[in-house]
């Protein structure tokens, strides 16, 4: 038996870019006050607050550069955020949401044609499940459907019993 896991950008990297590092551009990430909607961080999967700073960059999700490794803009609070736990539990700024993307990548970060499908967010598990029933898939970008831009990744791990 296997369970979905919801994983949002490392730690590690967000500490990097809130601290002023480069985004994958090669360009330091823009700054800007948050309305309270519409500008989801993708370390804390979650909507920067009304009145809080935010940043906007360029991120690519990829280890290594190669034809597949996407790279687009993304939203991030501004000062330090928790980490969304890894997890199950659907991230709050994907709740409600009419339409994303879902795509099956494998082990050398290449997307496995014939994965991607524009899905409700309540329907993500039921997509994930069968995607993951293709034994190349190692892992799932969850995308905007609208924009295109990466949201968090999905991955399947073994219960714990």
């Amino acid at each position: 038996m296997t369970q979905l896991i919801f994983k949002a950008m490392p730690t590690d990297v967000a500490r990097s870019y809130q601290s002023g590092a480069v985004d994958a551009n090669g360009q330091a990430p823009e700054r800007d006050i948050s309305s309270g909607s519409g500008v989801p961080c993708r370390h804390c999967l979650k909507q920067v607050p009304e009145g809080e700073p935010y940043l906007v960059l360029s991120y690519r999700p990829f280890p290594e550069l190669q034809p597949y490794a996407e790279a687009g803009p993304i939203f991030l609070c501004a000062n330090e955020c928790e980490r969304h736990p890894e997890s199950a539990e659907m991230p709050p700024m994907l709740q409600g949401k009419e339409a994303l993307i879902i795509r099956g990548y494998n082990a050398q970060n290449r997307i496995i044609y014939g994965t991607g499908k524009v899905v409700a967010a309540d329907e993500i598990p039921f997509y994930a499940r069968n995607t993951f029933e293709n034994e190349d898939v190692k892992y799932i970008h969850i995308r905007s459907s609208t924009n295109n831009c990466y949201q968090c990744q999905l991955e399947q791990v073994p219960s714990k019993v």
